[in-house]
């Protein structure tokens, strides 16, 4: 379900208030969001219906600016976002800005409330090689450091996955996501992504459409592939023993991108996926169960 604030929301022009004229349908009709109870590491869908049409919506949630696609009535509109693993419960600002076919704008805020997720903690021992690289290791990493650098900041203004997300691959879930890890009782990280029991081989499928923007192997990920499905959402797949797609592949949803392994910092063969939202990781399970619009904005 969705959380949903109906409302009549003054127009503003130019910062200004400007009356409504006797029986002017000047307002946003409703401005909902689904996961209904949104916590930290949650992706979410906003969703925002003004009472006619509206020629753009722009919007800012967390500091993030927000990408509105209209659905063919151009009343509708919808964004893709989330919370990060490590965000503060708290209320948030919706800050909305919808321009008429006349060049008025409608503004509105509404607050969004954000709560707290609970996360386990977990001790893991790997080769003291991934907890003090020597030096030549510590320059392949800074190496990657660039290659992600620049896949992450791979631009495609459109949203290019249609409908929900699926799993990568059809197993059980082996570590959750937002595990606080220390490894050989020295090194402190979060786990941003989801690892699945998976032996060495398993075909791992494209969660959605999108642009392939990494493709290589990198040291803590092993082989990984990273996708691009339009305005900065990705998904990335990492430890894989075999990659089946190249840099700027266009691929679809279900297409197979490469084979699991347990190459990179991984104590044996299994899949971690992961779910970046400009900077923030989402939870993916929570991704997969979201029901998402196609690009027209028609609900599945």
């Amino acid at each position: 379900m969705c959380r949903s604030y109906s409302f009549i929301v003054i127009l503003l022009m130019l910062g200004t208030a400007r009356p409504t004229a006797a029986g002017e349908a000047a307002a946003f009709a409703s401005i909902s969001w689904n996961p209904r109870s949104i916590r930290v590491g949650s992706p979410c869908l906003f969703k925002v219906e003004t009472v006619g049409p509206a020629t753009s919506l722009k919007g800012k949630w967390q500091g993030h600016d927000l990408s509105f696609f209209p659905a063919s009535q151009r009343h509708i509109w919808y964004a893709l976002a989330g919370v990060d693993v490590e965000a503060k419960p708290g209320e948030y600002s919706l800050e909305l800005d919808a321009t008429t076919p006349d060049g008025r704008v409608l503004r509105a805020a509404p607050e969004v409330r954000v709560q707290s997720a609970a996360f386990k903690t977990e001790r893991l021992k790997v080769p003291e090689r991934f907890v003090q690289p020597d030096p030549e290791t510590l320059k392949r990493i800074e190496a990657d450091k660039e290659l992600k650098k620049r896949a992450f900041s791979h631009e495609a203004p459109a949203p290019e996955w249609s409908g929900t997300f699926h799993s990568p691959v059809n197993s059980t879930v082996s570590e959750g996501f937002g595990t606080r890890r220390t490894f050989n009782g020295k090194l402190a990280s979060i786990h941003r992504g989801l690892d699945y029991h998976a032996k060495e081989g398993t075909p791992v499928r494209a969660a959605n459409s999108g642009t392939v923007v990494l493709a290589g192997d990198l040291f803590y990920e092993g082989n990984c592939v990273i996708i691009d499905h339009g305005q900065k959402f990705m998904t990335l797949y990492m430890h894989l023993s075999q990659l089946q797609v190249a840099e700027g592949e266009k691929v679809n949803e279900g297409q197979p991108i490469g084979l699991s392994g347990a190459t990179g910092r991984a104590t044996g063969p299994h899949l971690h996926v992961a779910v970046r939202w400009q900077g923030a990781y989402l939870d993916p399970a929570q991704l997969w169960a979201l029901p998402l619009p196609n690009p027209t904005g028609q609900e599945q």
